[in-house]
């Protein structure tokens, strides 16, 4: 099978484009390698791609989403038959700062990713939203079958606008789509800008940690193992109607159309306090802590209902968040030494 991943130099690309080439999948790998956090994590992680066993079976290509005519051809060009889309300007606080970034990859981007699979017959998109999309929505845990209708930040906003034009595509020229809410992804190799990276890194050259809502968040904090086998799982499982969807009572998360929204997260909120306590541990240092109130676009909680996933694909979280976090001490000591 041929595979398109967007994104593939980033977090969570680059380990789903690891585990395709695993199991003998075919992938081209997209991405604009922005500056939005160091560059040369990204060269690292595609390097790590190229020296793998499968790596015969990878080509990377360097192209922006936004990049009409460039997406038009790769995809006529490729004949992909899945495609992954988890490219994305990422980032809650940052959208306050720089709120055209998201316009042009995530809502550019994506009507480019979508026009692509529809003129060449892609058999099924599996893209990336996001637990931020539940914003106001104080119900836990958080479910796919609740509105979302009340975002929080502007990021949240445009993964909310990537699930509805994904619909229209579905209904319109009967796309198969499904849409993955992350929830709070962590581990090796992981991003900058996320808390346990920059806590370490904090950490380990003696600063204070920023600890925003004073340390009383609770995260659905998921490690990057259990994502990727739940992205994989669901690529596999193509996107199908929903017979009994009615208009007069709609479910949010199915349709008449060929369309899914899932959760994908551990389903076991961490209080952030333990959750520092446990890096601590591993880390054998005492962290310095700046507590901090809650920034603009933030939600105090996240917990995943991820019952519609395990039922549909069989996804089981597996890894608890002492071996995660273990896992990612050893990878940024071991990376950062070098």
């Amino acid at each position: 099978m041929k595979v398109l991943v967007t994104g593939v130099a980033g977090f969570i690309g680059f380990h789903t484009a690891m585990h395709l080439l695993e199991r003998g999948d075919q992938v081209v790998g997209i991405d604009n390698l922005n500056d939005y956090y160091d560059v040369n994590l990204k060269l690292a992680r595609l390097e790590q791609i190229n020296q793998c066993g499968n790596a015969a079976h990878f080509r990377f290509e360097k192209l922006d989403l936004a990049d009409r005519q460039g997406m038009a051809e790769l995809f006529a060009v490729e004949k992909f038959d899945k495609v992954i889309n988890l490219a994305a300007q990422a980032g809650v606080r940052y959208s306050l700062e720089n709120p055209h970034a998201y316009m042009d990859s995530n809502i550019v981007g994506f009507i480019n990713v979508l026009e692509g699979c529809r003129h060449n017959n892609v058999k099924h998109l599996v893209y990336a939203s996001s637990s931020s999309v539940y914003g106001a929505n104080e119900s836990m845990p958080f479910s796919t079958h609740d509105n979302v209708d009340h975002p929080l930040s502007l990021y949240a906003a445009s993964k909310k606008a990537n699930e509805l034009m994904a619909h229209t595509y579905s209904h319109l020229y009967q796309l198969p789509t499904t849409g993955l809410r992350f929830f709070t992804v962590y581990g090796p190799w992981g991003r900058p800008d996320m808390a346990l990276f920059s806590f370490t890194k904090s950490i380990l050259n003696d600063e204070p940690i920023k600890v925003f809502n004073f340390g009383n968040h609770h995260r659905d904090f998921t490690y990057i193992d259990d994502i990727v086998e739940g992205i994989i799982r669901t690529l596999d499982h193509t996107a199908l109607a929903n017979p009994d969807w009615s208009g007069k009572q709609p479910d949010p998360s199915t349709s008449k159309a060929p369309w899914r929204v899932y959760n994908i997260g551990a389903h076991n909120p961490v209080h952030l306090l333990s959750y520092i306590e446990t890096l601590e541990k591993h880390l054998g240092v005492v962290a310095e802590k700046e507590l901090l109130p809650m920034q603009p676009g933030d939600v105090p909680d996240t917990y995943a209902d991820v019952s519609d996933l395990i039922e549909d694909v069989n996804y089981q979280p597996r890894t608890v968040i002492d071996k995660g976090i273990e896992h990612f001490v050893n990878w940024y000591k071991d990376f950062y030494t070098q």
